[in-house]
């Protein structure tokens, strides 16, 4: 196996696995009171990007959101099936489950 060296590396595309709305989801998972600006600030993305994500994410059912005082509290919702043909025979809870500590996924 030939390794790269770091100037062949720095030519490498710079790419992440998991989309934004997974990252808005991690982040919720973690964090149910979280603010949008928040959200914004940990991914890098525009507060209005943000909001965008999380309207996409609770129309497609994915999160429900409810008040709390001035402030929307968010619920993911594990049982929900994922949307692609690649990946629909698996809930959103199998995702979250790889990426936070045992006691977060449950949430």
């Amino acid at each position: 196996m030939e390794v790269l060296s770091a100037k062949a590396a720095g030519r490498l595309p710079k790419f992440t696995l998991l989309t934004n709305h997974a990252h808005v989801l991690l982040i919720i998972a973690q964090t149910p009171d979280v603010r949008m600006r928040e959200i914004a600030s940990i991914i890098g993305l525009t507060e209005r990007a943000v909001q965008r994500i999380v309207d996409e994410l609770t129309v497609s059912g994915y999160v429900l959101v409810t008040k709390d005082g001035r402030r929307n509290r968010y619920q993911i919702r594990l049982e929900h099936p994922l949307q692609h043909p690649v990946e629909q025979k698996r809930n959103l809870g199998e995702l979250l489950h790889l990426f936070l500590p045992p006691k977060l996924d449950a949430a």
